[in-house]
């Protein structure tokens, strides 16, 4: 029997939670941004912060760059433009979106075809060798990071017409019963 630290389901387990977490954070944001009008998007709190469509677009231009050819070419394409991701330049929603979604797709469909035999790769993001996992961590972390700001801003602007994307304030204890019943709730409550 393997061991269970060389176990391939570890590594199965390790993929599909990235891609798992991925796909929460991306949801979370969308569900933030489909609270906002066009207008609202483009909205800096002030002058040394970005707009959720320049969030937006950075963060698709880093999951382009990091994604494409993973395994194969350094994460920071020569073709990148960071500097140029801190600028809103789309002419409409719908153009931001399109951005938006190519960065994601990139990412989910490198993730899908990563092989548990890919974790014990390396890659490269700016010359700097990292072992795929790790690279996988710092993309989930560099998204969430970003996501949390999206949701932030987006609930400021949004004002008293946000509709909450996770548990309300107040919630938890309803939430939890709801999910683990009355009688588990509250035995776990009087420990």
């Amino acid at each position: 029997m393997p061991s269970p630290t060389n176990s391939p389901d570890i590594g199965r387990a390790l993929l599909d939670g990235a891609i798992s977490s991925f796909r929460a954070n991306k949801g979370w944001a969308d569900k933030a941004i489909a609270q906002l009008p066009d207008d609202k998007l483009r909205i800096a709190l002030d002058p040394n912060t970005n707009s959720i469509a320049v969030i937006m677009k950075h963060v698709a231009g880093n999951l382009l760059s990091r994604w494409t050819d993973f395994l194969t070419t350094d994460g920071e394409k020569p073709g990148r433009n960071r500097d140029g991701e801190f600028v809103d330049t789309f002419a409409s929603r719908a153009e931001l979106l399109a951005d938006w979604e190519s960065g994601w797709q990139t990412l989910f469909e490198t993730l899908a075809a990563l092989t548990v035999d890919d974790l014990a790769r390396n890659v490269t993001i700016r010359g700097e060798v990292l072992s795929v996992p790790l690279a996988i961590q710092r993309s989930l972390a560099h998204c969430g990071y970003h996501v949390g700001q999206i949701i932030l801003i987006a609930r400021i602007l949004a004002g008293d017409q946000w509709t909450t994307i996770t548990i309300p304030r107040g919630g938890s204890t309803g939430f939890n019963q709801t999910v683990w019943g009355q009688a588990h709730y509250q035995s776990q409550g009087q420990k």
